[in-house]
């Protein structure tokens, strides 16, 4: 499976973004979903997930109330809606693809995702 993140850009402190998650080979419509990000100079860090049965979802404390995560299994495609974004949220993002098997625990750990789209630039100015 070959992920492909797409959506990022640049924008004002506030403003919103939608990041898609596409595979551009094969499918991850049998597999939960994540988005992490990767700051110049930080480690790559969880954003959100979304289990593909039930759809329970995930988030990190530092963007829960700001940004949802969905996905349209029809259409084998993953989405991260990002409102009132912060300078602080500029970050390289990645879309990745984890077992149906992976514990919740485990969710929240790039470890844990097999599959990882190339990222998309987001960069929120003050």
């Amino acid at each position: 499976v070959q992920l492909q993140a797409s959506g990022g850009g640049l924008v004002q402190a506030g403003d919103s973004l939608r990041l898609t998650c596409a595979a551009s080979r094969g499918s991850f419509s049998e597999y939960n979903l994540g988005w992490f990000r990767q700051a110049p100079g930080k480690d790559r860090e969880f954003v959100s997930a979304i289990r593909r049965r039930g759809g329970t979802t995930y988030y990190a404390d530092s963007v829960k109330g700001r940004f949802t995560i969905s996905r349209d299994i029809a259409k084998d495609t993953g989405y991260l809606q990002m409102n009132s974004l912060k300078p602080e949220d500029t970050a390289v993002y990645y879309c990745a693809a984890a077992p149906l098997s992976t514990i919740t625990s485990s969710m929240y750990s790039a470890r844990s995702y097999y599959y990882w789209g190339q990222g998309t630039q987001v960069t929120v100015s003050s």
